[in-house]
């Protein structure tokens, strides 16, 4: 006895579309996917970051800055060390002796010099007038010549006590002056001393924020690059399976149309924007996708 079967076939257009869908996929994973075009990409470091690195690490500049204004102070150190010794060797009761000029001596002798001759003089006169009086060789001339000779000596001591005097004191008045430069040459240099330490203690300071400054405007530039990298490489992902989420999405409208069930797609790729392809609108090209299989859904639809 002949057994006889029945077979519920699909709607031919049903049929026709699972063919077409099957050339499609055959075609469509002949070829392997390139996934060069979206592999992950790391922005290069930019300028400002490159010239922050250098400036850290190079020998005076970010490192060491401080050396040179350390090595100045020493300097200034050593000249203040020197000009204080020398103003202390103006000090003291023999200080005015290298300030004696090399002159007095003879100034002294010339003065006194001229002084014996005038004094002289002056006896000689004494002896005129004992004469014209009579009294010549007599005790009252020798009493004159004897009163004006203790005078003169006199005279002359004082006279040279004040050279020796004026000159001591000219000495003693420039050797409290040179003590005064020297002294206040030494605390110059002590000070700009000081001056050059704060200005090492100051410099990495202000290298840091030039550096940390170059750093940071270059960490946005390079986030910048890594977004467009990041976004280009999201584009290029889509793009590539675009052919395969459009087959994925024409299966399961083949599916509900053959089953009479209405299906939902799930899509194999999902995007992962990043902020900043969220502010660009990269994103909107996956729905832009997800809108045209709306579209194609409802055609299907139609045509069932």
């Amino acid at each position: 006895m002949a057994v006889s079967q029945t077979q519920a076939l699909p709607p031919q257009y049903v049929e026709d579309l699972q063919k077409d869908y099957g050339k499609q996929v055959t075609a469509l994973t002949a070829a392997p996917l390139a996934t060069d075009k979206f592999a992950p990409q790391v922005a290069g470091q930019d300028q400002a970051q490159l010239d922050a690195y250098t400036m850290a690490t190079t020998q005076g500049q970010g490192i060491g800055a401080f050396q040179p204004y350390i090595t100045q102070a020493g300097a200034y150190d050593q000249a203040a060390a020197g000009a204080l010794g020398t103003a202390g060797g103006l000090s003291g009761a023999q200080a005015y002796q290298g300030f004696m000029s090399p002159y007095q001596q003879d100034v002294i002798d010339a003065t006194l010099a001229e002084y014996d001759s005038q004094a002289a003089q002056g006896l000689a006169g004494i002896g005129q007038q004992a004469a014209m009086s009579g009294n010549l060789g007599g005790g009252r001339e020798g009493v004159m010549r004897s009163q004006y000779q203790n005078k003169s000596d006199m005279n002359r001591a004082l006279l040279q006590s004040g050279l020796l005097q004026q000159g001591f004191t000219q000495a003693n008045q420039l050797a409290n002056q040179a003590f005064g430069q020297q002294l206040n040459l030494g605390q110059a240099q002590q000070s700009l001393s000081q001056n050059q330490q704060q200005l090492a203690g100051q410099v990495p300071g202000l290298y840091g924020q030039d550096i940390g400054t170059l750093g940071s405007a270059g960490a946005a530039q390079q986030a910048q690059q890594q977004a467009q990298l990041d976004a280009t490489r999201e584009q290029n992902r889509l793009r590539a399976y675009e052919p395969y989420e459009r087959l994925g999405f024409q299966q399961t409208g083949i599916a509900s149309i053959a089953s009479g069930a209405p299906g939902q797609y799930q899509s194999m790729v999902t995007p992962n924007p990043t902020p900043l392809q969220n502010a660009l609108g990269i994103a909107s090209v996956g729905g832009g996708l997800m809108t045209g299989y709306g579209d194609m859904m409802k055609a299907l639809g139609k045509g069932a």
